[in-house]
This record gives C-alpha cells, structure tokens and sequence, in this order.
C-alpha cells in the first residue's frame, strides 16, 4: 500500500508539472501573439495621428482597437465632458488640464493592466515549479528507501529504479520552470518599454491639447479643437533655416 501511495503522488506530481508546462506555454503563444497586434495596432494609429491634419481630424478616428487610441479617447472624452460646463461634478473639480492629466494617467495604468495579464501565472509557475518538482523527488526517494529496507538489500539493480523514477519529477520541475521565467522577464521588459511609449504619446497629446487653446475656463469642444486648419497650420509651422 506504501509502494502505491506514493506511485500515486509522484504520478499527480507530474500532471501538475506537465499541467504547469502546458498553461506556460500557452501563455507564451498568446502574450506573444498579443503584443505583436498590439504593436502593430499601435504603429498604424501613430501614423494616422501623427498624419492628421489637425486635432479635429484625430478625434474623429474613432478607433479603440489600440493603446494609444484609447489613451487619445481617453483625452478627447475629459474634453468634450468639460465643454459641456459639467464642472459640478466632483471627477472634474479643479484646473481643466489637471484633469486631463489625471486621466491620461489612469489610461495608462489601464492599458499596463492589460499588458500584465498572465504574466502573475508566468511568476507564480517559475517559483514553485522546481518546488513541486522536488516534492515528488523527496516523497518517491523516501518510500524508495522505505522498500530498500523492507528488501534488505542495497544492490545497485534494487536502488537505482526507484530513485531514478523519483528524480524524473524534479528534471520535469526545471524544464517546467525555465520557460516560464525567461517568459516572465522577457515580456516584462517588453511592458516597460510598451509603458515608455504611452507615456511619451500621453504628453504628445498633452501639449498639442495645450497648444490648440485648452484653458482651465472650460472653453466649448469646437472652441478647442475645431479650430480654423489655416491657423493651426501657421502655429505648427516650424520656421526655416
């Protein structure tokens, strides 16, 4: 019964690892897949920010299918919730462009938030994999041992079977770990640098914002935005050499 018992433990033992290496995996294949849309899905919107003509024309993308659109959304609907003189209510209390700051940070954290998913599965796996690993190592070693004694023997063909059987769950226990940690740090740098470039649109948006008229006296949207193209052309214009 011994003997069985503990078969059955390092056997679960193993499932849980191989359970661990699928889901690290899997996690692999679709983070990898994710960031690569949303990198494209962000390069495709700063091309179209960057070639409007003017502010009026970015807030009529309409597109929420990447990070920096939703963070230019994020802008366009504190403005145009301002505009309306909804200064009543407590969320746009205080200085106008504050208020934009405020939620173009809290954009940002949003779409971190987003970036992170999974990676807790990636860090949580890298730790106690080699940990699992080593208790179906420990716990089939140890009846292993048990079954030498019962046999009175310490003969090679008696005791190399059992504790290699048992040592198989901590080669899988690191086999499973080492994707997962690499993964981990490998997409956290990439959700830093991801992170970097938010922001840096963030203030982009910011000073444009700024520089098209908005005040902290709650001008109209049209007032803001939809300015006349020749005047925003001749403020933009960077002067010749």
């Amino acid at each position: 019964m011994p003997h069985l018992t503990s078969a059955v433990i390092v056997q679960c033992t193993l499932f849980v690892l191989i359970g661990f290496s699928i889901i690290t995996w899997s996690l692999i294949v679709y983070k990898s897949w994710s960031f690569w849309r949303s990198s494209r899905s962000n390069d495709a919107y700063a091309r179209a920010f960057w070639g409007a003509a003017d502010l009026a024309m970015i807030h009529r993308l309409g597109d929420d299918t990447s990070g920096l659109s939703r963070i230019a959304g994020a802008g366009c609907t504190v403005i145009d919730e301002l505009s309306r003189n909804d200064s009543r209510r407590l969320q746009l209390s205080g200085d106008a462009q504050a208020i934009l700051e405020r939620s173009l940070r809290q954009q940002i954290n949003k779409e971190r938030r987003i970036l992170e998913q999974g990676l807790s599965w990636l860090a949580s796996i890298g730790s106690t994999a080699p940990f699992v690993g080593l208790f179906g190592t420990v716990w089939g070693i140890m009846h292993a041992l048990q079954d030498i004694g019962r046999a009175k023997s310490a003969s090679l063909d008696v005791v190399a079977g059992p504790i290699g059987e048992a040592l198989i769950a901590t080669a899988i226990g690191i086999a499973a770990a080492i994707p997962a940690v690499l993964a981990y740090n490998f997409f956290l740098r990439r959700i830093k640098l991801c992170e970097a470039e938010l922001e840096y649109f963030a203030t982009d948006y910011l000073n444009l914002v700024v520089k098209a008229g908005f005040k902290t006296d709650h001008k109209s949207f049209d007032e803001v935005l939809f300015r006349d193209k020749s005047e925003w052309a001749a403020e933009t214009q960077v002067p010749s050499p």
